[in-house]
């Protein structure tokens, strides 16, 4: 029986716990359009009361009439990837407007933001999209889950929805601009921390699943293994 114990405890002090995190499930929240005035600002309160971050592509045109809450966005630690300044499809476009839409919107954001990631308009990714970015830097980020929020304004049903399709790795799209969808997004991110979800930005997701986001690739998920 000693020997045994003795086994045992050697055993033990040779394999260390596994950390509690080993079975943490991961998700990006994922808000487009923004920002958009008292919507985002009710966000980020919310984000902020639950300590969670999120990923916002932003638009240019907004950003005109909205840089304090960009700064806000970038201060209290959002990601920040671009959307375009016009939000109008980028399939059409040619590559000099495409870059000009780029650019334009970079120019706008607030000092020291640092951005690799983007999402098309529309999520509409054309050749000319892709060699852009590549030329730019800049991966692009799309989706796996869509309650289409901008088209659904019912906060329980756009709830009801991402939480039967949601899971580990999934990016979740959403819009920054209705109340709907605002109290839909907090909602969820009550639901799915209770059933042991971390929410991440969509760069933390990527590194978590050791993924390398490339410039000019399309990213809609990230799974595990």
């Amino acid at each position: 029986m000693r020997r045994f114990i003795a086994l045992l405890l050697a055993c033990t002090l040779l394999c260390p716990p596994v950390s509690a995190s080993s079975d943490t499930k991961y998700i990006a929240l994922t808000f487009d359009d923004g920002p958009s005035g008292r919507f985002t600002e009710t966000l980020l309160d919310g984000l902020q009361q639950r300590g969670v971050h999120a990923t916002f592509f932003l638009c240019g045109y907004r950003l005109e009439d909205y840089a304090a809450l960009a700064q806000r966005i970038h201060s209290e630690g959002h990601e920040i990837g671009l959307h375009g300044y016009s939000h109008d499809s980028m399939a059409d476009m040619s590559s000099g407007q495409i870059r000009k839409e780029l650019e334009d919107t970079l120019a706008l954001l607030p000092e020291g933001c640092e951005v690799g990631i983007m999402r098309p308009p529309g999520g509409a990714s054309a050749a000319q999209v892709r060699e852009v970015c590549a030329d730019m830097g800049l991966s692009i980020i799309t989706w796996s889950v869509d309650p289409r929020d901008w088209a659904v304004h019912c906060a329980s049903d756009v709830e009801q929805s991402i939480l039967e399709q949601a899971g580990d790795g999934d990016v979740i799209l959403m819009h920054d601009m209705y109340d709907s969808s605002v109290e839909a997004a907090l909602h969820i991110v009550d639901a799915l921390s209770a059933q042991g979800y971390e929410f991440v930005t969509v760069s933390q997701l990527a590194r978590i699943r050791s993924t390398q986001l490339e410039p000019g690739s399309i990213y809609s998920c990230f799974f595990a293994g």
